[in-house]
């Protein structure tokens, strides 16, 4: 450290001061993300794709209607597979499949029914669920699969047709992209990901947090906001925790991140020290204030759900050193 600390400029020295707590959750995936499926991408380019699926007597079904997924609805909810001699497998078209991978060891492919298909035959003790209410009671592998799953199949809902030209278009790439049918356009698409991010604004031992009206009561959570065109991640960060609370940050830090497929969204996560501005509630809050850790662990908030990156960054922060108080006018 004290070599390194010859090699730097003093702005650089200056901000060694305001490190990031070291994740205690480092070495652990996010929800909904880590390896748990064996994408497998040279597959999506073999042209019999399809066929090589309904070969393989281990290939399994995950079905969806619209957003909502086939789940076992019991004490532990689970993804209810299905066979290719399921009567909803048998009667679909090409190109509602989507070959996902290899998930434990077998070949996995959804199967996206029309939203309206009320009459599709379902294994007993089984119904089409929505992953959001469900997510923290599933496996965490499956949970994975599943907001994969959904990613791709709002993506393929909303890009039916060519941005360029307006003609229809059909899947490729054994559903991972989709090609222009129109002659002389050819435009191709690929899945759609809306990066955000989040971020834990620290001051010495106050973390600051922020409410919306539509959460539980007494909930509250890190900011986050969509990134715009033309911004770093870095960038967004400071603009978002300006726009929402009215308060600076300096040395935003990345910790990790995570997919959010609500519908579509790449989650990034930040910690950052905050400048001892007031803060002035703006945006999408009704409320935002400055917690100590006594606070927290006092039970004085709700805190955001385990399964969240929100909770992650909270908790990292909570349980690490805490970091020196900026002052105001550094950047």
């Amino acid at each position: 450290m004290q070599l390194l600390r010859a090699r730097l400029p003093a702005p650089a020295l200056r901000l060694l001061k305001y490190a990031h707590p070291v994740s205690i959750l480092a070495d652990q995936p996010n929800f909904f993300s880590g390896p748990y499926i064996e994408r497998c991408t040279e597959a999506r380019e073999e042209f019999d794709w399809l066929a090589a699926a309904f070969a393989d007597p281990q290939t399994q079904f995950l079905l969806s209607r619209g957003t909502a997924q086939l789940l076992y609805t019991g004490p532990q909810p689970h993804i209810a597979f299905v066979s290719a001699d399921h009567s909803a497998v048998r009667a679909a078209a090409a190109h509602q499949f989507v070959l996902l991978g290899w998930f434990r060891g077998r070949r996995c492919l959804l199967l996206m029914l029309p939203p309206t298909s009320e009459a599709t035959e379902v294994p007993p003790g089984s119904a089409f669920e929505e992953l959001r209410a469900l997510s923290p009671q599933l496996d965490t592998e499956e949970a994975g699969l599943l907001a994969y799953a959904r990613a791709l199949s709002i993506w393929r809902s909303r890009q039916r047709h060519c941005g360029v030209c307006g003609a229809a278009t059909y899947p490729k790439r054994a559903g991972h992209s989709l090609l222009c049918s129109r002659e002389g356009c050819g435009a191709e698409y690929f899945p759609r990901l809306e990066p955000a991010v989040i971020v834990l604004v620290a001051d010495d031992e106050r973390a600051l947090l922020g409410r919306q009206s539509a959460w539980p009561p007494g909930r509250y959570s890190t900011i986050a906001g969509f990134v715009e065109p033309g911004e770093s991640l870095e960038d967004a960060v400071a603009r978002e925790v300006m726009e929402e609370t009215g308060v600076r940050v300096t040395n935003a830090r990345y910790d990790s991140s995570q997919p959010w497929p609500f519908p579509a969204s790449l989650m990034a996560g930040f910690h950052a020290v905050g400048l001892p501005d007031p803060v002035r509630v703006g945006g999408e809050l009704e409320d935002a204030r400055w917690f100590t850790r006594q606070d927290i662990r006092g039970g004085a908030v709700l805190l955001p759900p385990a399964h969240s990156i929100s909770r992650r960054l909270i908790e990292t922060w909570l349980h690490g050193p805490p970091p020196a108080r900026a002052t105001r006018g550094r950047r």
